[in-house]
Order: C-alpha cells, then structure tokens, then sequence
C-alpha cells in the first residue's frame, strides 16, 4: 500500500451536533489581545448612538466590503440623531474624506485608543480640533455623508488600538461588539 501525500485530502470527521441549543444571544468571540478587551470593559465604553440599545446592533465588523475587511460597527439611526463622545478624551482631528465623509477622531485620555466616527451630517455645535470631550457629551450627528448610501443613515464607528507615535491611520482597528455585546446580556437578566 502506498502512503497519501501529506497534502492529500483527508476523510473528514462528520460535524457533531450539540444537544444543548445555542442560546440567542451568544456573545461573539472578544478581541484576540484580551488586555485591549479588559482594559476597553474597565473604561464602560459608551454606545456612541443616543437611543440605540446594544441589543440592536449586529457585529459587522468582519465583514468584507469593497474587497477588504470593514474593520468597523455601523450603527442605524434616523438621520440627525445625536452622536455621543464613547469615552473622556480630546478631539484629535476633524476631518472630511471621500470613504469616511464628515468624521471625529477622538483620542482617549491616555493616548492609547482612537475612537473613529464616520459618515457624520454634522458636528455638534462649538466642536474644534483639541477640545476636551466627557462621555456621553453630543459630539455629532448621524448622516450618510462620504461613501454611505444617501438611504441609509447611520455611524461607522471603530477603535484604533494606538501604537507609540500615535498615528491612527496606522492603529490596529479593536471591535467594540463584544464590550456592547456583554453589557446587553448584563442588562438583559
């Protein structure tokens, strides 16, 4: 008898089926560096949609999007809902691109994450560059400017995990579902 080469196809297993249903409101797998999750759970990082309840959302975070991976939350609401600071922090930069239209970069009080809000129809009255934000404090509002379509509202929002030179476009995008996610279970019983 001949040995299979190591790259030939195996005879696959068949897949077990538990006898203990899924239950519906099963928490999606935390971030691969847990420390970011803990020390994101530690900081209570707000949902930055005021009237959205975390057991509205859906983690769309890995999705793919025009051929990469959205790396973001999109959070639906009624055109000109108010957007809210996530955490403390200061206004890094406001800023208009083609993808993200109107946006905030929020940069926490200790310089480790950047909260990224997007698609924003305006900012919120006396908002600037290096301005000081509290939690929950109206920053913006929900849009549809950059590359959202004109028919759907909503805040494409992510945290940028901050190297030492502090440049968010080069951070590492961290899902805030999960912190979301466990505060509606917490919620829920």
């Amino acid at each position: 008898f001949a040995t299979p080469a190591p790259w030939a196809p195996q005879a696959e297993a068949p897949l077990a089926v538990p006898d203990v249903p899924t239950p519906p409101h099963a928490l999606p797998a935390p971030p691969p560096d847990l420390s970011d999750f803990a020390r994101l759970k530690a900081r209570n990082v707000a949902l930055p949609v005021q009237g959205v309840d975390a057991s509205q959302l859906r983690d769309n975070f890995s999705e793919m999007r025009g051929g990469r991976v959205h790396e973001a939350i999109d959070i639906l609401a009624p055109r000109g809902t108010p957007v809210l600071a996530v955490d403390d922090g200061v206004v890094q930069k406001l800023f208009t691109s083609v993808p993200g239209g109107l946006t905030i970069y929020e940069f926490d009080r200790d310089g480790a994450y950047c909260y990224y809000y997007a698609h924003l129809d305006r900012y919120a009255d006396g908002l600037k560059e290096g301005a000081s934000v509290k939690r929950g404090q109206v920053i913006g509002y929900v849009g549809t400017t950059g590359n959202a379509p004109p028919g759907t509202p909503h805040l494409h929002f992510t945290i940028f995990k901050l190297g030492p030179e502090k440049e968010w476009w080069k951070g590492t995008a961290v899902n805030p579902f999960p912190l979301w996610a466990l505060k509606a279970l917490n919620n829920s019983g």
